[in-house]
């Protein structure tokens, strides 16, 4: 009959009709009947990841690979272990920094039904949740730490130095002085996701710091800003209403637009230069202008919905093409 499930329906589902297992126990009574199986922990595991923004994670895997392509070219050899362990470091300390971005926003009352990150909002994790995830996961960015002191030929306290000030960074962003809310977030993500992760990265691996991994990262840090500074322009009303100050909010329309500009085609006449100096394989960034350019017109024309997502993903082929010229070069100079 419509509207009833058949044996072999239930028996899909998890559980058995009546009249195929016996409905009545031993003393004559009705059985319950088994509830059915729920996904509740699917989407709880999908809140969580979702809650990471793993979209935003370009800004800290080219750095790691940067880095590992650069030490790569001083020692010739992989250090598989050395280097994945690494990008755990880095990405567990990026995430738990969104974690905290996301918990400090909403205490403040930041977000909103409008807002990109609706986690807390939403209901979909509790404030608890959000930041017991983001202990776990600076937890396991140490634990990283700990494992790389032990097998990587760099000293302790220089390895530390580098760490630490990269997980001050992504916690102090929102967290404790709460950087973001004072115009100093954008100088933050600039040098914790670029120069720092690159450093920490070559670091582990070739076992002595080097003023030369600093400037490699220059061209990165600029495209990973521009995902940072295209979000806050994009926010900028409601960042004005909850008194956060930015730089977009500081420059405004005009003067952001101008900054998202140079953040993105910077590195493209810095390419060109090492292209015509040293290796043509510096060319390959310049394969990603189409996508650049299409950023800067819907920028312009105030397209901002998704930009901050497709600006990271110009960042995520920017930044391979970036580590392929590395490693297709030649001598590279400041490296030895």
């Amino acid at each position: 009959m419509a509207g009833r499930e058949t044996y072999a329906d239930e028996k899909k589902n998890g559980y058995s009709s009546p009249s195929a297992n016996n409905s009545k126990d031993n003393d004559g009574k009705p059985r319950a009947r088994p509830s059915r199986p729920t996904n509740s922990n699917v989407v709880a595991v999908s809140s969580y990841i979702l809650a990471l923004r793993p979209w935003s994670f370009s800004a800290s895997l080219t750095p790691v690979f940067l880095g590992s392509a650069l030490a790569y070219k001083v020692t010739d050899l992989w250090n598989l272990h050395q280097g994945f362990l690494a990008c755990m470091a880095v990405l567990s300390v990026h995430g738990a920094g969104n974690l905290v971005n996301t918990y400090c926003d909403f205490r403040k009352g930041i977000d909103s039904k409008r807002s990109d990150d609706r986690t807390l909002v939403d209901g979909i994790l509790k404030p608890n949740n959000v930041a017991t995830f983001g202990a776990i996961l600076y937890a396991v960015g140490c634990l990283c730490l700990a494992i790389l002191v032990m097998i990587s030929p760099a000293k302790l306290e220089q390895i530390a130095l580098v760490f630490f000030c990269g997980l001050s960074g992504s916690f102090l962003y929102t967290g404790g002085i709460g950087f973001k809310y004072v115009a100093l977030g954008d100088v933050i993500i600039l040098i914790t996701f670029g120069p720092l992760a690159v450093m920490f990265t070559f670091l582990v691996q070739v076992g002595h710091f080097s003023l030369a991994p600093l400037l490699y990262a220059v061209p990165l840090a600029l495209n990973t800003e521009a995902i940072l500074h295209s979000n806050n322009t994009r926010d900028m009303n409601l960042d004005k209403k909850s008194k956060v100050v930015t730089i977009a909010i500081l420059l405004g329309r005009t003067g952001s637009y101008v900054l998202y500009v140079l953040l993105l085609f910077v590195p493209y006449l810095m390419f060109a230069v090492l292209a015509f100096n040293f290796s043509k394989s510096f060319f390959l960034p310049l394969l990603t202008l189409p996508m650049a350019f299409k950023l800067e017109k819907d920028f312009r024309r105030n397209v901002l919905k998704e930009m901050p997502q497709r600006t990271s993903k110009l960042n995520l082929a920017f930044g391979l093409l970036y580590v392929a010229s590395v490693m297709f070069s030649g001598t590279l100079p400041g490296i030895e």
